[in-house]
């Protein structure tokens, strides 16, 4: 299997919008999945914010990273907000592929810092993140109520530039 990453474009939605919601659920989100019709890119998402991996041609999967503040002081650290992968093409490397490919373009834009959150149980994710590099910074226990259960929230991040 030939993995390519690239910046997603506009007619990348149906797809990425399909791999959302094969995704979707709550081992991997607290949020509700999103209603029945729901463009991918819409004001919180664009096309330049997403790097998406092709598996032989096929649109498999997406990174999204944006700011998670918007406050001068803390324009050199981006948030991984978003990464999922069509479980058709799970356990092929796509998601270590992706992330990647996220903070080696961070790296080139002068971000110093990477950030990401992801829920406790997730250990598949968490296993990818700490393959890429990432390192937990903290936890916020029992942040979330899912399906009945609280939830560690856990930080992690990276540092593709030198602290200065």
């Amino acid at each position: 299997m030939q993995i390519q990453v690239r910046t997603a474009r506009a007619d990348d939605e149906v797809a990425l919008a399909r791999i959302d919601r094969l995704t979707w659920g709550p081992e991997v989100t607290p949020a509700p999945p999103p209603a029945p019709g729901t463009p991918f890119f819409d004001g919180r998402v664009a096309p330049g914010a997403v790097i998406v991996a092709e598996a032989d041609g096929v649109v498999a999967g997406y990174v999204a990273v944006g700011n998670s503040l918007r406050v001068p002081a803390h324009r050199h650290v981006r948030e991984i907000r978003g990464l999922a992968v069509d479980p058709d093409y799970a356990g092929h490397g796509i998601g270590r592929a992706l992330v990647t490919a996220a903070v080696e373009r961070e790296a080139r834009a002068g971000t110093v810092k990477v950030t990401l959150r992801v829920l406790g149980p997730n250990t598949a994710a968490r296993r990818v993140y700490e393959a890429c590099g990432f390192e937990v910074e903290g936890v916020l226990r029992g942040e979330f109520r899912v399906d009945g259960h609280l939830v560690d929230d856990v930080l992690m991040a990276t540092f593709p530039q030198p602290r200065r």
